[in-house]
């Protein structure tokens, strides 16, 4: 096409932005990719889950990767202050090829990811920031890292949730705002692999995934998780910017508390933190996505905020590696056209339209405002569900009541057209 440098940049290592250089290079394109941190996966952090069904269509050897455990046991709590209410689900669909999900650990996982893009050609720059893009008549052209210029035919930003890069490609007109973002603090605490199977129920090579909403966040719109890894145990909470800003508590002292509930305690002791992080996580859907074609540029993964928080289930890791093969493939058939405009780019915006990611994101458009909204999911429901469980598990030698009576009390009391709507607008929601 041009005397540039590179066919393809790409800035940032993750899941999209390794994915991308990976399908750039095995269909023969020059690649370049810059990283911020010293490795790939050193400045990134998930909760610790990967649904592989994305994976699986671009690295057929998926399973060689370093994978933590298969996920055969989704556990779902409702925390009240003083009482915790968990629902454990396990089916054998749900470890079939094309449907199973891995706990997995971002430093190695994003590491194995670049060794398959470098192996396929791509070049890789660590330790380097991208400050700005090469720009002219409106065009990416390239970046600027450090003072030196590098160009290219074809900008991918796949450089996360906090990307400056977007605003600078006149893609992104504002910076998210602060009940659209949550932030997150996470643990990884080091045990023997027979110790996790023995606490999680599991066999070995088994694990399980296990998110809990209530009082784990001190009440207000987040949550938290454990995922059990194959000789760790990933442990951390999550809450939105807006409702931390609000209290006294912080993110880190939330984690504390919530690592040391009698549901928690006794699954990580005797462990050794081995890493602590902490991320902002784009929870907003839709409404926060930016511009995600230009000239010139392409956006993917954390970067487009292309993640899902349903309460059930969190997504961001399938996605991000669908969006990043999408952006490849679309920046291919603009280069072998030789037109890298934002319209020989468009075909990602279709193609990413056609795809699961744009549908799912599309059918859970309302969610996200759904759990901002409704704080009595959070404090609430979970004092509800005791207030219903506690009395039916109860025996002190008094009379015993009806099941429906033990329900309807609490029922009343919270309201029942209250509760009522709450539950019709989870289900549109949910």
């Amino acid at each position: 096409m041009s005397e540039s440098d590179f066919d393809a940049i790409v800035v940032g290592a993750g899941c999209a932005g390794n994915v991308a250089a990976y399908t750039l290079a095995s269909a023969g394109k020059s690649v370049l990719v810059v990283e911020r941190g010293n490795y790939a996966g050193a400045k990134n952090m998930t909760g610790g889950r990967i649904y592989t069904h994305s994976l699986a269509k671009v690295f057929p050897n998926y399973q060689e990767a370093p994978l933590q455990r298969k996920v055969t046991h989704e556990r779902i709590s409702l925390m009240s202050p003083d009482s915790n209410f968990t629902i454990d689900y396990s089916a054998r669909e749900l470890e079939e090829a094309g449907k199973e999900s891995y706990t997995v650990l971002r430093g190695p996982f994003d590491q194995w990811l670049a060794e398959q893009a470098e192996n396929a050609g791509a070049e890789y720059i660590y330790g380097i920031a991208v400050e700005d893009l090469i720009i002219e008549d409106g065009k990416v052209k390239g970046i600027n890292a450090f003072g030196d210029e590098i160009t290219s035919d074809v900008v991918i930003l796949a450089d996360g949730v906090n990307s400056l890069l977007t605003s600078k490609a006149g893609l992104s007109k504002k910076a998210p705002a602060i009940n659209e973002v949550a932030v997150g603090a996470k643990e990884t605490i080091e045990l023997p692999a027979d110790v996790i199977e023995s606490r999680f129920l599991c066999n070995p090579g088994e694990g399980a995934s296990w998110l809990f909403a209530g009082d784990c966040s001190n009440g207000i719109v987040g949550g938290a998780f454990v995922y059990a890894n194959q000789d760790s145990v990933s442990v951390g909470i999550v809450a939105t910017m807006s409702e931390v800003l609000k209290q006294d508590i912080p993110v880190y002292q939330m984690l504390e508390n919530f690592k040391n509930r009698p549901e928690i305690k006794p699954l990580i002791a005797g462990g050794k933190t081995v890493e602590y992080s902490g991320h902002v996580v784009p929870e907003g859907g839709l409404k926060m996505m930016p511009e995600i074609v230009g000239d010139g540029v392409l956006v993917a993964g954390d970067a487009a905020m292309l993640c899902m928080n349903l309460g059930y289930t969190v997504r961001g890791m399938d996605l991000a590696v669908a969006s990043g093969e999408i952006a490849a493939k679309a920046a291919i058939k603009a280069l072998d056209a030789g037109d890298t405009s934002k319209a020989g780019l468009a075909d990602y915006k279709t193609m990413l339209n056609n795809s699961f990611i744009m549908r799912d994101m599309k059918m859970y458009e309302k969610a996200p405002e759904f759990l901002e909204t409704s704080p009595m999911m959070f404090r609430g429901v979970p004092e509800l569900i005791r207030d219903i469980m506690t009395p039916l598990f109860k025996t002190d030698g008094e009379p015993r009541k009806h099941v429906m009576q033990l329900a309807m009390g609490p029922v009343k009391k919270m309201g029942l057209v209250k509760l009522a709507k709450f539950a019709l607008k989870a289900v549109k929601s949910l």
